[in-house]
Parts: C-alpha cells; sequence; structure tokens
C-alpha cells in the first residue's frame, strides 16, 4: 500500500523538517492529556502513524542516496508496516467521530517550513545511527504515551485499544533497536553519511 488517505480523503503527509527536538523533551501531544474516547484515541493514533510513514520513507529515501541499501530496505518495510497500520485504524474508526490533532503535534523533527538549503543541510548531517535514533525516540514516545493512556483512561474500551497500539509500537521499538545494535561502534570522528 503506497498511500494512505485520512478519514476526509486527505493524504496525510509528512509534515515540514527542521532540526531534531531536543533528547528529553516529549512531543506537545505526549505531554498529560485525558483521553475519553476510542475516537480521541485514534485520532492521536492515526497522527501517529502518519508521521511515523513519512518520516521512514524520508529517511529510506535518504538511506538509499547514501548507498546504504540495508537501511532503506528497513524503512521501507517499516514505512508499509505504519501504512498498513493507519489503513486498518482508519478502517475500524469509520463511523466515529474523529477530532482533528493539530498538525506537527507528533513531529519526529521540528515542524514549519525550511529553505531546500536548510532541508538537504540537515539531511547532509543525517547519520545511520541518528536517523535510527531518531526513529527509536518517537516509537518509545509514542508507547509511553499508549501506556499512560492504558493506565489512566476510565473507559475501558479505550484502555483495551491503547494496550494494543503500545505492543504495536514495541514491535516496531524490537526492529530498530536492533538495527541500531548492528551498527559499528561509534568513532571518534565519525564520518557523516
Amino acid at each position: 500500500m503506497h498511500a494512505i488517505y485520512g478519514i476526509h480523503g486527505q493524504r496525510h503527509a509528512g509534515r515540514g523538517i527542521g532540526v531534531p527536538k531536543g533528547q528529553g523533551r516529549a512531543p506537545k501531544a505526549l505531554a498529560k492529556k485525558q483521553i475519553g474516547s476510542p475516537g480521541t484515541l485514534y485520532a492521536h493514533a492515526l497522527a501517529i502513524k502518519y508521521e511515523a510513514e513519512a518520516r521512514y520513507r524520508e529517511f529510506g529515501t535518504h538511506m538509499a542516496d547514501c548507498g546504504n541499501d540495508s537501511l532503506a530496505e528497513l524503512f521501507g518495510r517499516l514505512a508499509e508496516f505504519e501504512a498498513e497500520h493507519a489503513f486498518l485504524l482508519a478502517k475500524k474508526s469509520r463511523g466515529i467521530e474523529i477530532p482533528i490533532i493539530t498538525p506537527g503535534e507528533y513531529a519526529w523533527l521540528e515542524c514549519g517550513p525550511l529553505a531546500p538549503e536548510a532541508r538537504a543541510f540537515i539531511f547532509r548531517m543525517m547519520t545511520p545511527r541518528l536517523a535510527l535514533e531518531i526513529a527509536l525516540r518517537a516509537k518509545r514516545q509514542a508507547k509511553a504515551f499508549f501506556e499512560r493512556v492504558t493506565a489512566e483512561s476510565r473507559n475501558a474500551r479505550v484502555r483495551a485499544l491503547a494496550a494494543e497500539f503500545a505492543g504495536d509500537e514495541q514491535s516496531r521499538i524490537d526492529l530498530i533497536a536492533h538495527a541500531l545494535e548492528q551498527l559499528p561502534p561509534i568513532a571518534e570522528n565519525e564520518e557523516l553519511v
């Protein structure tokens, strides 16, 4: 499945790209929010999936351009997983009122339009390790969000869905962590891609 269209027939492409977010700072949407309905949970899950798909595709293209075919293939597979899961979530949520999530709430990289030169600079600086670390951090934050919803929601259906979504995130975390472990150790003056 190469393109996923949102509930309203719009393509949910990646948001802008910029400087990676601070290591310890969670995305805005992951801050304390009460998720009281399945529709709200689906909205957050879909936003997470659309962002992940877009970034995996972008990282995969970059890795292919740099000649790192194995990592490009991994990011491509991960993008397909996210696209398929987003499609299934969109189907399951049909008929449920889904609020709109602000674009960029789950952005892996800072949001906002950048000049083409700034975008090119960011990707020139992106090593395979950095791409995997960004993906791993985003997936861990998403899992933590779903685990918090599982623990705090008063709605049994929301808790069950959030637990399912957290498990899905764990499978991606495992794949990315394994790929990160396969990279050679960081050299003191590691060359950029």
